[in-house]
């Protein structure tokens, strides 16, 4: 093995997809670009072997994916992490323009909701022949697709 000392408890690329939920290609990409720290390598075979502090990482990284954060956004968190109170403002921030830009998906996942059920209703209509509602679903759906074409409202800056 190379670079770092050798963990007690190591895994293989495949067993550190799975902890983690980040396909093989991702945790590649990530130690690429440098957000992962390079992996130790096999002497032998060369292929990468995790420790658990590598894992952790990848763990806590697929959290961080799983809001939608960026890659930049990921990157100053993980270094933040290591700065303490001195960078509590920032992680704050950081997680609070996340957190409206979350809302503001999740508000159009509701009006994308709405238009589905109202094109369920309209069908529904259809079906049973009843044109007054068959109209009313069609107003319906189409006030929904206006305002799903509206610009979105750009999340805060950090």
């Amino acid at each position: 093995m190379t670079s770092r000392t050798t963990p007690n408890r190591t895994y293989t690329i495949m067993q550190t997809a799975n902890l983690s939920g980040l396909p093989e290609s991702t945790l590649r990409y990530y130690e690429t670009i440098g957000l992962i720290d390079p992996i130790m390598r096999d002497t032998n075979s060369k292929h990468r072997v995790y420790g658990e502090e590598d894992v952790n990482l990848a763990v806590a990284i697929a959290c961080l994916q799983a809001t939608g954060l960026s890659i930049e956004d990921m990157r100053a968190y993980l270094q933040n992490r290591t700065r303490g109170a001195e960078a509590a403002r920032e992680q704050v921030n950081l997680l609070e323009v996340q957190k409206d830009r979350l809302a503001v998906e999740a508000h159009f996942l509701k009006i994308r909701q709405k238009y589905v059920d109202t094109k369920i209703a309209y069908w529904k209509a259809v079906e049973q022949g009843d044109s007054t509602r068959v109209e009313a679903m069609k107003t319906r759906a189409d006030t929904l697709a206006r305002e799903l074409k509206l610009p979105r409202p750009k999340a805060p800056e950090r």
